[in-house]
């Protein structure tokens, strides 16, 4: 993928109409900002150039395009946890991302960087997921193993630059260089050769901003916490159970011990909303001291720092301790495993069956290159809801379903 920079300018006003008030410089809104924050004027651009935008910043029109896109909407349907079907009260992909972005923001907020860019990131992190989850994406890539495998995070890059189809001057949203950034959190050595610019960090052993970091570490508090909400929902894990985690039973005791009368889901929330409480502040306060001891003065000195944001040591152990228990209790719960079982041979039926006859798929996924035609039935089988790929499976192997 070649780096195009724009001409991006330092008044992203754009033209005024006669007659109307003029709007203050947009870059007065980022005025606050750290001077090691992303701001939207010093933005290494975009693929395509275009005009600055006349009432956001460059960011803002970033997150808007971003929430305004087909895969975000798809989102709703994907699942997280549980698959999509086995109750509305669930986590989904899009509530998700919608709860990452808001931790996200509180602490961008806090450390004085850029919480535009921050909500970008976290809106747009999930959008290359595959349908059923962790499942799905492991079966697409064992399917796609001969062909340069699968990883959702280059999914949700090449989503953002090149399958979304919006505009009438390019493919995918054309989102400046920070964002993309972002939402790329890893990549082999041998990918990264292949994305220019975007792919240096990777090579060289650098970091992203601080809002990527930050967009990082929110999606690990959301989904730990969400999940052990949504593994007590199921029914899946216990408060007994729970017991065993420091992190968890600390806040348990705490909120029994403000509030004796509560129970049920009430005390489980309060305990939820206390364990995030407690990590938000305890990683402000952390990136905070380690921003003070490495002291950097622009973007380009936090690419060159070690990881910034992080928690503190006895913090970042305990909420090990939670994500090993999760592993161990909900994600390798025998039910979990059975729905992620049928889910690997619904992704795998899909695959095989479109690879085996490529005019079962609809035209715009059919290639006239056959060593083109796995990725785009990756591209295809990715884009799908739960749903969708239940109900597709359903019509390529049910006698009786259109």
């Amino acid at each position: 993928m070649s780096e195009t920079r724009s001409d991006m300018s330092t008044d992203p006003r754009g033209s005024q109409a006669p007659g109307v008030a003029t709007l203050p410089p947009l870059v007065a809104l980022e005025q606050h900002l750290a001077p090691y924050a992303a701001h939207s004027a010093q933005s290494r651009g975009r693929r395509y150039p275009e005009r600055p935008p006349s009432a956001r910043t460059e960011f803002q029109r970033d997150r808007d395009r971003i929430v305004h896109s087909t895969a975000f909407r798809r989102l709703e349907y994907k699942t997280q946890v549980f698959v999509n079907h086995e109750g509305d009260l669930f986590r989904t992909r899009l509530t998700h991302s919608l709860e990452v972005a808001q931790i996200a923001r509180s602490v961008a907020r806090n450390l004085r960087v850029n919480e535009d860019l921050v909500e970008a990131i976290s809106l747009a992190h999930d959008l290359g997921h595959t349908p059923f989850g962790h499942a799905g994406q492991d079966a697409l890539n064992e399917c796609m193993r001969e062909h340069g495998g699968f990883e959702h995070n280059l999914q949700s890059l090449a989503v953002v630059d090149d399958l979304e189809e919006h505009y009438g001057g390019f493919d995918g949203l054309n989102l400046c260089f920070e964002t993309r950034e972002g939402i790329l959190k890893h990549c082999s050595r041998e990918n990264a050769r292949t994305l220019g610019a975007l792919g240096e960090r990777f090579l060289q052993g650098r970091q992203p901003s601080l809002e990527a970091q930050i967009a990082n570490v929110a999606d690990e508090i959301a989904y730990n916490n969400h999940d052990v909400d949504d593994g007590l929902r199921s029914g899946l894990l216990t408060i007994a159970q729970l017991a065993e985690v420091e992190l968890w039973q600390t806040h348990y005791e705490a909120a029994r011990g403000e509030y004796p009368d509560i129970e049920g889901r009430r005390l489980v929330h309060e305990t939820v909303r206390r364990i995030i409480n407690t990590l938000i502040v305890d990683l402000i306060d952390t990136t905070t001291r380690n921003l003070t001891e490495h002291a950097p003065g622009s973007l380009d000195d936090v690419r060159g720092a070690p990881p910034l944001v992080a928690h503190s040591e006895h913090v970042a152990a305990q909420a090990a301790v939670l994500k090993r228990f999760l592993f161990k209790n909900l994600y390798r719960h025998y039910r979990v495993m059975r729905m992620a079982n049928k889910a690997r041979r619904v992704v795998v039926g899909l695959f095989d069956a479109f690879t085996a006859d490529p005019r079962l798929l609809p035209p715009a996924y059919q290639s006239k290159q056959e060593a083109q035609q796995p990725r785009l039935i990756a591209h295809y089988i990715a884009g799908m809801t739960d749903r969708y790929a239940l109900k597709e499976y359903r019509r390529l192997f049910v006698i009786d379903d259109n």
